[in-house]
């Protein structure tokens, strides 16, 4: 699947300042062309980072463990991948630029990665998934080099001998951008077990952004997606696997969060509105 638009450069501007707040998590307001940029300044510096993309199931994940919201916080880059975030943040009057996706982000890092010369690796999928995506990915960046590629055993992280063996073969191929696609939250607590290993690189949890390079899981159109209905299409065509987790998990949580951000904007309103009396 092609990316679903170019990005622009950028100005410079400090990070980590500013941060919104929204569903337990902390998100920096930046565009996809910002990310890259963020990024690819980092690596020119030798500092590598966690890039987390949050999305509804992750704030409802996190809202229940605090082990796993000290993770996310941990992360050194937390962008809303869920129109929900966007526009619960919208709301509370702190509004996001855009909607920033590991769907998104492997296109559009790939792209810098192969202006770059930065070498790049791909963690995750079912077998075979993550050689399409390589071969999809350097077809379409000629000069892209991808030190290597890893799709690990269900349940391997279970396993020391396993959960080493993906750790030596990380290491071994010395990436500067790791794409971790196992889904939160075993790639960002992998990240964060191994992310000392190579300080230099960046680890960027992007769920099922290496299936969806591959063609190997369809991506909603992009007015689906713009419109916060990605969910209903991933639902439509895994019913089975996802029903449970859209419609008893993540559209509560989705409902409940929308209405206690308009609730609190109500409220500033109407203060605000009786200062002024």
């Amino acid at each position: 699947m092609a990316p679903r638009s170019g990005v622009a450069p950028a100005p410079a501007r400090r990070r980590r300042q500013g941060r919104v707040a929204v569903a337990g998590v902390k998100v920096d307001p930046l565009t996809e062309a910002q990310v890259v940029e963020h990024v690819v300044a980092a690596l020119g510096r030798g500092r590598g980072g966690h890039l987390v993309t949050p999305n509804v199931d992750i704030c409802r994940a996190i809202s229940r463990h605090a082990d796993l919201r000290a993770l996310v916080t941990r992360a050194d880059l937390a962008v809303a991948d869920g129109m929900p975030l966007v526009w619960a943040a919208r709301l509370l009057g702190r509004p996001l630029p855009e909607r920033v996706t590991g769907a998104d982000l492997i296109w559009s890092l790939s792209e810098a990665a192969a202006a770059g010369g930065i070498p790049v690796y791909l963690l995750g999928g079912p077998p075979g998934v993550a050689e399409t995506a390589r071969d999809v990915l350097c077809e379409r960046y000629p000069g892209l080099v991808v030190a290597g590629i890893d799709a690990p055993p269900y349940g391997f992280e279970t396993c020391p001998e396993a959960l080493a063996e993906v750790r030596r073969r990380l290491v071994a191929a010395g990436p500067r951008l790791v794409f971790v696609g196992l889904g939160f939250p075993k790639q960002d607590r992998l990240i964060d077990m191994v992310r000392a290993d190579l300080p230099g690189a960046w680890f960027v949890g992007c769920g099922s952004a290496i299936a969806f390079t591959a063609g190997a899981v369809r991506r909603a159109p992009a007015w689906m997606g713009d419109h916060g209905l990605e969910w209903l299409f991933r639902l439509l065509s895994e019913p089975g696997r996802l029903a449970r987790r859209y419609l008893v998990d993540d559209l509560p949580f989705a409902l409940r969060l929308l209405a206690v951000c308009l609730l609190k904007r109500l409220w500033r309103a109407r203060r605000s509105l009786r200062g002024r009396q």
